[in-house]
């Protein structure tokens, strides 16, 4: 196993770094899109709420794999083509934006009501009620599921590997196809999978947990 991760433990870093880039992209289009459609479901205006609700159904209700494929192989019969590098990581932001967006819809529902009649009667505008004060405390209670969330795309990104983006396990079957070593390419991609999502996505997402948890005096 040395000798392998001497020769191959290079490339096998650089996919590392390519699934980090594709973690962290698809992150932010996953929050943007969550926020968006879990504020949509819960818009005054049927048109807003319609399209929020379609999006959602739409992303959860079909396959991962399959949105990829439309993204990257369909999408340019219309005329709107994405190199594989962006349709990766826009693929699987969208998916898990789209879980996301009822996580963001029931905590900002569970909110105490008295803070909403508290907000009322500081004659607060609705966008400031929301951004001051029913946010920040949905936030504290979105957090531990969004942490399961978050390993669920570091899983997803896996896939992008179908459509030839260069990552983790792109370079994992291209060494088990050039070597036939199966045990240690996939088992260094396991392992390195492993790391990302117990050493560094749970403690961030627990560190932020605390910290929004004192903020809000609750800890």
């Amino acid at each position: 196993m040395w000798d392998f991760l001497q020769t191959y433990g290079p490339r096998l870093f650089d996919g590392a770094l390519v699934t980090s880039a594709q973690f962290v992209l698809a992150a932010l289009v996953a929050c943007a899109a969550a926020l968006a459609a879990g504020l949509g479901r819960l818009s005054a205006f049927w048109p807003v709420r319609g399209l929020a609700t379609v999006y959602i159904e739409i992303f959860r209700g079909t396959s991962l794999l399959v949105q990829l494929y439309w993204i990257f192989f369909v999408l340019p019969l219309f005329g709107v083509s994405l190199p594989k590098f962006e349709a990766g990581f826009l693929s699987v932001g969208l998916n898990v934006g789209a879980y996301g967006a009822e996580i963001v819809r029931g905590a900002i529902q569970a909110v105490p009501k008295g803070q909403w009649e508290a907000s009322y009667a500081l004659s607060m505008s609705p966008a400031k009620r929301m951004r001051r004060i029913i946010l920040p405390q949905a936030l504290v209670l979105m957090l531990p599921p969004w942490g399961n969330l978050m390993i669920e795309l570091l899983k997803g990104t896996a896939l992008v590997a179908l459509i030839s983006v260069p990552d983790l396990m792109f370079v994992a079957k291209q060494i088990n196809g050039a070597t036939f070593r199966s045990a240690e390419a996939f088992g260094a991609a396991l392992l390195i999978y492993y790391i990302l999502a117990r050493f560094l996505i749970t403690p961030a997402m627990r560190r932020l947990e605390r910290v929004m948890a004192r903020r809000l005096g609750r800890a």
